[in-house]
């Protein structure tokens, strides 16, 4: 596609979608970044820079992913792992931690070369798929109408605007829903940025350190934990809105650029789910290969928040929660709508689906990973044993 052809398709509505989907990212999980990168002992002077390399890392790769493909294709960190690093072996120290996520990333990169991984992620049908992404996102909106009762004029102003805007200019719902929120949110004197000092702060190496027991009683479980609660996902993410995975590709590409900034604290870059489904909503673009675009202003936003990652933490949090969550809730609404229908159009699979459904859903975090790993175990091996039943029926 020529590049006349991209500024010509990019408009207001995939810029702030863009904005939206980092806004959701960083506001629902940076605060456990923080907290944990402190629990294995990295100096408060360099949590910023862990912020930078973060920040530059996934925008860099986000755009170049999601122009080279023409598909939104977002990166983010892994929330799951570096949590379970954290609140499972908090006496890490930062060096035996640096040297824990080359480890996994390194497992990463085999799975792509090899193709291992996105041969597991064949077997997987495309309801399954979907039904695990409306899991997943069943909570976004139910977080987002409980807000109702904490915020109600905040939050049933911007359902409000949403729902008007989504009637007659549906591209523009969740730009005059933001726009509405920060007017609201200055007039109630519940935003104020002004008060808050952007700095930098400029990345250090960190040598990594290997011990065989540190890399198998941590790297190890680290490498599930994120290949399960994070990249598997954000394929199945890619599944169910129709784009072609690309699993291997995505490994490769995300492992080597995480082995190569790990040391300057850019700990983990994976496949992207729910900032991903964001982008890929029928509001963002009425053309579907025209949606990566919409990506792409993620990318740029995402540089842009690494350059101040310093301060990035406290600009995040001069939005108030009931803002964050009712702008979330209603950016996903429909991706969550596509995806829960298309989970039981398929009558073969419906009930295999939607048990892939409740248990992503439930939350059920068993063995230190996410219940969306065990929502895809569930409904594949419900899918299977109700497969091998019409067959003996037949």
């Amino acid at each position: 596609m020529p590049k006349q052809s991209f500024f010509r398709d990019f408009s207001p509505a995939t810029l702030v979608t863009g904005f939206v989907a980092v806004l959701v990212g960083y506001a629902s999980s940076v605060a456990i970044i923080l907290q944990a990168v402190t629990a294995i002992g990295v100096e408060s002077s360099q949590i910023g820079a862990w912020l930078v390399t973060l920040g530059i890392g996934m925008g860099i790769s986000t755009i170049a992913l999601s122009l080279y493909y023409r598909t939104p294709i977002l990166t983010a960190w892994s929330t799951p792992g570096i949590a379970l690093l954290a609140t499972h072996f908090p006496n890490t120290s930062v060096n035996e931690a640096i040297g824990i996520f080359i480890f996994a990333s390194t497992l990463m990169l085999i799975c792509g070369i090899t193709g291992l991984f996105a041969k597991l992620m064949n077997y997987i049908p495309p309801s399954i798929a979907a039904a695990m992404l409306a899991g997943i996102l069943l909570r976004f909106g139910l977080d987002a109408f409980a807000m109702l009762q904490s915020n109600f004029w905040l939050c049933g102003i911007m359902l409000l605007i949403y729902l008007i805007f989504r009637r007659y200019f549906p591209l523009y719902a969740i730009i005059s829903t933001l726009a509405a929120g920060i007017i609201i949110c200055i007039i109630s004197g519940n935003l104020n940025l002004a008060s808050e000092n952007i700095t930098f702060s400029m990345p250090k190496f960190v040598m990594p350190q290997f011990s065989a027991t540190t890399l198998i009683g941590v790297g190890i479980p680290f490498f599930i934990v994120t290949m399960a609660s994070q990249n598997a996902p954000g394929i199945a993410t890619l599944q169910a809105a129709g784009y072609p995975p690309r699993t291997s590709k995505l490994l490769i590409w995300t492992s080597l650029m995480t082995i190569i900034l790990t040391p300057f604290g850019g700990f983990s870059i994976c496949i992207a789910a729910i900032t991903a489904a964001i982008c890929m909503g029928n509001d963002v673009h009425p053309d579907r290969d025209k949606r990566y675009i919409a990506a792409v202003s993620a990318g740029f936003f995402y540089v842009l928040a690494g350059i101040f990652g310093g301060a990035i933490f406290y600009l995040f949090n001069a939005f108030p929660a009931p803002f964050i969550k009712i702008l979330a809730g209603l950016a996903l609404l429909g991706t969550f709508t596509n995806s829960l229908s298309l989970a039981i159009k398929n009558e073969s699979t419906r009930d295999a689906a939607i048990i892939c459904f409740l248990i992503t859903a439930s939350g059920a975090n068993l063995l230190g990973i996410s219940s969306a790993f065990w929502g895809l175990v569930g409904g594949i091996i419900a899918h299977l044993i109700f497969k091998k039943r019409t067959v003996i029926i037949s």
